[in-house]
């Protein structure tokens, strides 16, 4: 990379701890220009990324135009749009208007956004295609855990014959805790959301939901599945009682929300104690089975909002590289 190169310009859609992670991390990458950020409240044109961070730390306004979001990804010169609103996947809005528009602008996306992805995979990629874009979702699948671009890149002279793993971080650690200090499942979960490791409700992900996008995702990337949420079948983590942890952990094994892509599950599975699945705390590890290469297993944070910019990062820093 050159270091005359003409900057590479930014605009992160959705300010919440994702975006303002991102902020972070991009500050001390060269080339790399935030040219506006929107979040529900406004836009802040050619922001100071100190003093945004700063206004929402305080929980003022960031805006100093009238713009709106959808106006920044029409009109204002950039990139890359770094999609970042929060998840909804009963429709995928309002992620998956900001991801069509980008696209029919040609801009590139790069998102952590799970919503549009689940809610129309195959109409977004095509599109991308139609309009020689990327679109980039490392940090949809494990967060700081590299798989995505791990089979995309890496792996790409091998056939991928299954993917499963623990993709869930807050269900990993409500199930480690519950295993391993032999505590209860309402005791573990008001701890986990005391520590801000489970939401206010806790859903989405002790219900398997969260981990459910994310098999539909790598579905429809490496198996061309072309599914929804609604093709995967579902099983939370609410129902494990003490009695079966210990009774697993007597006969060696730990019990895990375990997302099968191939087979389009979510459920909770006896793993092994010596497996490399079996990871604690809020890590999340995939096991990807291939023809040639066997099987390799990457473990890694899975959710934290600087975790999540390093992988949406990984995505913009390899786009950087495409253009230069």
């Amino acid at each position: 990379m050159q270091d005359n190169s003409s900057p590479f310009k930014l605009a992160i859609i959705g300010f919440g701890a994702v975006g303002q992670g991102v902020a972070r991390v991009v500050q001390s990458v060269p080339h790399l220009e935030v040219v506006a950020i929107a979040d529900s409240k406004g836009v802040a044109l050619t922001p100071d990324l100190e003093d945004v961070l700063a206004r929402k730390r305080k929980g003022k306004s960031i805006a100093n135009s009238d713009l709106t979001a959808l106006d920044v990804i029409r009109t204002v010169d950039h990139d890359v749009v770094v999609e970042v609103t929060p998840t909804n996947i009963e429709n995928g809005e309002p992620g998956l208007t900001h991801f069509r528009e980008a696209l029919k602008n040609k801009r590139n996306v790069v998102t952590s956004n799970k919503g549009p992805l689940v809610a129309a995979f195959g109409e977004l990629t095509e599109l991308a295609r139609a309009q020689g874009v990327a679109l980039r979702y490392e940090a949809t699948v494990g967060g700081a855990m590299p798989i995505i671009n791990l089979i995309r890149d890496t792996l790409a002279g091998t056939q991928v014959l299954g993917i499963r793993g623990v993709l869930n971080g807050t269900c990993n650690y409500i199930l480690t805790r519950m295993a391993e200090e032999a505590l209860e499942y309402d005791q573990v979960l008001s701890e986990a959301q005391d520590m801000g490791i489970a939401e206010a409700d806790p859903t989405y992900d002790v219900a398997g939901i969260d981990t459910a996008c994310k098999v539909v995702i790598l579905a429809n990337a490496f198996f061309n599945r072309q599914v929804t949420f609604a093709d995967v079948n579902v099983i939370g983590i609410e129902q494990i009682t003490q009695d079966a942890l210990q009774l697993a952990r007597q006969r060696g094994f730990m019990v895990k929300l375990i997302g099968d892509v191939q087979e389009l599950t979510v459920a909770p599975k006896l793993i092994p104690l010596g497996h490399p699945l079996n990871v604690s705390g809020t890590l999340n590890a995939a096991s990807i089975l291939t023809d040639t290469a066997g099987e390799i297993t990457v473990a890694g944070k899975g959710a934290g909002s600087i975790e999540t910019a390093s992988a949406i990062l990984s995505d913009i820093l390899s786009l950087m590289r495409e253009r230069d």
